[in-house]
């Protein structure tokens, strides 16, 4: 059995119990890939966003592409969970008294809203040592006893890259040449929303200004370089 074969076995499996599933999407490879094999096989996509700050044009694109193309689709957007640590602990901002909020409660709540009981996520044994031990245990190496679906398991990126490319899907957003984990205080991040989208870092500096130091020290330091190149 080939990874195609094996994912369209792990989603005939749930679409046995369900037309009506939720995807935790993140403009990612992964993510956009999955979203196309869900939309193909059931009646109803939830996905779920969890933004880093709400309403990023670069963000934005992705989400209104998946709309026009799957008519059976919809978005639901959340803060990301990891919002919780930074806000709490004051990274770049004024601490705050939250609760700190892990994935799981995010699917609780969506589940909670949606009413639907099946989360798809596109995590791979590939990924990591501890996804591979964790989706092994699993039915089909895919299906978690708490309806957690994760039909990527065998893939590895090459294979989602190649995917995206045959099926014409739009591109993943990459940062920098490194592994992206999304938006981040990440200075690759920063430098690529300062060259391509300054309306969207802004937003990012709007909410969280002290942040703005990551691309003031790449600046000194750049410019200190380049003042020791030329004293020499």
């Amino acid at each position: 059995m080939n990874i195609y074969q094996h994912t369209q076995q792990v989603i005939d499996t749930v679409r046995k119990k369900t037309n009506r599933v939720l995807l935790f999407y993140s403009c990612g490879k992964d993510s956009i890939a999955l979203l196309h094999w869900c939309a193909k096989n059931f009646s109803e996509v939830v996905c779920v966003f969890m933004y880093f700050v709400k309403d990023l044009e670069h963000i934005n694109k992705f989400i209104n592409f998946s709309k026009k193309q799957y008519p059976n689709i919809s978005f639901i957007q959340r803060p990301h969970y990891a919002l919780t640590y930074i806000n709490k602990s004051g990274l770049f901002c004024t601490p705050q008294n939250t609760r700190i909020l892990k994935l799981s409660d995010i699917i609780q709540s969506v589940r909670i809203e949606t009413q639907i009981e099946y989360v798809f996520l596109g995590m791979k044994q590939s990924d990591s040592m501890n996804r591979r031990i964790m989706l092994r245990q699993y039915e089909m190496q895919a299906i978690s006893p708490t309806n957690l679906v994760y039909p990527f398991s065998l893939w590895k990126d090459k294979d989602v890259l190649r995917y995206i490319s045959n099926n014409r899907l739009p591109k993943p957003i990459q940062y920098s040449n490194k592994k992206s984990n999304g938006i981040t205080f990440d200075l690759d991040v920063y430098l690529y929303l300062r060259e391509h989208y300054p309306n969207d870092l802004q937003k990012i500096l709007d909410v969280y200004p002290l942040s703005e130091k990551i691309l003031f020290d790449y600046d000194q330091k750049n410019k200190n370089t380049k003042g020791t190149i030329q004293a020499k």
